[in-house]
């Protein structure tokens, strides 16, 4: 990305979006062009920045960062949305993954990982621990009626969609599934993005939560 990586900050403590501000700040391929304290302000400032990654807040008065994400996710070409939390707070991060969240950080995260987790987000990838994960995935295997859906959604798939979708539960890459599956990663691309739409996901995370609901992925 040759432009700066655009981010706007949402967090309704102004210290914390103060910290963030300096963070990020350091490094010269990224720029927090605004911030916000609710989550009808964020979708305000991503409709006037075009942000290439938003830093949302999860529990803020007025709008919640929960509405603010399906609010953002719902524009026209939206930006990657990544929660802000604490681990005590999985059934929010379920939810805000659930609502189109390319992945969650909990506040504590080093400022040097800080910086790199959000260029991951920028281009395009899943902002989430291994550790994060696996809770999450047993979070969302609690959910009966996500399970119901899961499995019906991937009855419309083919064969090797199928194949795809459960790479993308196990948290493949588009390299390592076109090694696995003998695809050039330009197929694997299309298959993806092809899925995305088939299964209304937002975005790759979402689609292997989806996986691991139907039951392509073991526990």
């Amino acid at each position: 990305m040759s432009d700066p990586i655009r981010v706007v900050v949402v967090d309704d403590e102004p210290m914390v979006c103060a910290h963030l501000r300096t963070i990020l700040g350091s490094a010269e391929d990224i720029e927090v062009v605004d911030d916000a304290q609710d989550g009808a302000a964020a979708v305000e400032c991503v409709v006037r920045h075009r942000p290439h990654v938003v830093l949302m807040d999860l529990r803020m008065p007025g709008v919640d960062g929960l509405t603010g994400i399906e609010r953002i996710c719902k524009l026209p070409d939206p930006p990657a949305v990544v929660a802000l939390t604490t681990f005590d707070a999985d059934k929010y991060v379920l939810r805000a993954l659930r609502a189109g969240a390319a992945g969650f950080l909990v506040k504590s995260t080093p400022p040097e990982d800080l910086i790199g987790l959000v260029r991951v987000a920028a281009d395009g990838h899943t902002v989430l621990s291994k550790e994060a994960k696996k809770r999450l995935l047993a979070a969302s295997g609690e959910e009966q009626s996500s399970r119901q859906r899961a499995v019906e959604l991937v009855r419309d798939l083919t064969d090797r969609e199928i194949e795809v979708l459960t790479c993308l539960g196990q948290g493949l890459s588009n390299a390592q599934i076109a090694e696995r599956l003998f695809l050039s990663e330009a197929t694997v691309k299309s298959y993806v993005s092809r899925m995305l739409v088939k299964l209304s996901c937002a975005n790759r995370l979402q689609a292997g939560l989806l996986a691991y609901d139907a039951g392509l992925v073991p526990r």
